[in-house]
């Protein structure tokens, strides 16, 4: 029979030929977890009376959350991961001093190999698909058992195939692709399933904009993201030290989809993400007429922290400030990428132009710490999630867009379309 790229990952994994539906255990590649959630797998791990990793290498904890910590509760957090890390001398353990939102450091040190199983103690994980690996997120009891035994249960998910066509506008990105499916389909409508993404536009959609796409593949309720290997992807991997020989799959022609569904992006303008869902997406020129005013805006994360989104808001912001009455937070994602916006200059920019540049962090994205709303406040961020009280305040609202549409609103003070500007 004739398979998806999700089913014959899981097939080599399993040593025989699997499909939608079926409820296998399967080897995984790498293991991933974080200050917050991987204290509670450590626990599971300790009762269970392991003494030992399964795979040692194929386990990693960032230190991503609230790092550097905030308060005493995060720090005396932080170190339960630290000291377990210390104890197994874990060699994939990233804390302060190679920090990054683990969605973006990972792919970077080359931890993620096209063809592997992944799974993480966070729902974002899905970002990983891009480069042509399963990769999803489990709870942190998951996470533990994979930990003691190497292996984790699926049920291998059905495939969504979604076929772009076309070419993107200016200021059309990977971000606004996956709005628009998001759109149409529902935060509920990819449940359970694989987001296969593939179309002649994906020609235009370098790796930050594939793994802004994959990301949130868990926003439509998918179970999965994922992006075949092509040239882009091997340029990508180019420099990268990987840890594994990378497999690169293709799906069959005339494997089974449960849906296709096709979307014309040269008729996209850039998309906005209205409170309090994803789902909620309508046209820049909407929200123009609409005329929100916003308090903050925040362009980061492991959605739209990279540095093309940095260069990005930077070529917006070049020349121009901030609104008087609006706060701009640019937070990169790792501190390779920080580095190389200060060498570029970026940062000059964003300084100049009055924006706070952080450290690498989650931080205002889950509304953990710098740049938590206040009551009634709004905000325009480039992170994946707006639902009540995601950044702050129950009464605040998250608005979700790209890079762009971040940095233009934060010099106009309200929702601004980056081609008027």
């Amino acid at each position: 029979m004739k398979q998806t790229i999700t089913e014959k990952i899981f097939s080599e994994h399993v040593g025989k030929a699997v499909f939608a539906g079926q409820i296998i255990e399967s080897t995984i590649d790498m293991v991933i977890g974080n200050d917050i959630t991987t204290p509670i797998s450590i626990k599971q791990f300790e009762l269970s009376g392991a003494k030992k990793l399964a795979n040692p290498d194929g386990f990693a904890i960032v230190m991503d959350h609230y790092i550097p910590t905030k308060d005493i509760l995060s720090a005396n957090q932080a170190k339960i991961s630290r000291e377990f890390a210390y104890k197994h001398d874990l060699k994939n353990y990233f804390d302060e001093k190679d920090m990054g939102i683990e969605h973006a450091l990972m792919p970077e040190k080359g931890l993620v190999v096209p063809g592997d199983v992944i799974i993480g103690a966070d729902s974002h994980t899905c970002t990983h698909g891009a480069l042509g690996a399963f990769a999803t997120g489990m709870g942190s009891t998951d996470l533990a058992f994979a930990m003691i035994t190497g292996k984790n249960w699926f049920k291998v998910p059905p495939t969504i195939k979604v076929i772009f066509h076309g070419k993107p506008a200016p200021h059309i990105y990977g971000k606004d692709l996956i709005l628009e499916v998001i759109r149409l389909i529902g935060v509920d409508g990819a449940r359970y399933k694989a987001l296969e993404f593939c179309g002649d536009a994906l020609e235009y959609l370098d790796m930050d904009s594939r793994f802004s796409l994959c990301n949130m593949a868990i926003e439509a309720g998918g179970k999965s993201g994922i992006v075949a290997v092509d040239e882009i992807t091997k340029e990508f991997l180019a420099d990268k030290n990987l840890r594994a020989e990378p497999k690169f799959h293709y799906s069959d022609e005339g494997a089974n989809y449960e849906q296709i569904l096709q979307i014309d992006v040269s008729k996209l303008d850039p998309v906005i993400a209205y409170p309090f869902l994803p789902s909620n997406g309508k046209s820049v020129r909407e929200a123009v007429r609409d005329d929100i005013a916003v308090d903050q805006v925040f362009i980061g994360s492991c959605t739209n922290g990279r540095l093309s989104d940095l260069r990005i808001a930077a070529q917006i912001l070049k020349g121009r400030k901030v609104a008087r009455k609006t706060r701009l937070i640019i937070t990169p994602a790792t501190q390779k990428i920080a580095l190389a916006a200060q060498k570029e200059g970026l940062w000059d920019i964003f300084v100049e132009a009055g924006a706070v540049v952080s450290n690498p962090t989650c931080g205002a994205c889950l509304g953990g710490y710098m740049g938590i709303l206040g009551v009634g406040e709004r905000c325009v961020s480039t992170t994946n999630r707006n639902f009540v009280g995601r950044m702050g305040d129950r009464t605040s609202e998250v608005y979700l867009a790209n890079s762009a549409v971040a940095a233009a609103s934060a010099v106009a003070g309200k929702i601004a379309d980056p081609r008027d500007l």
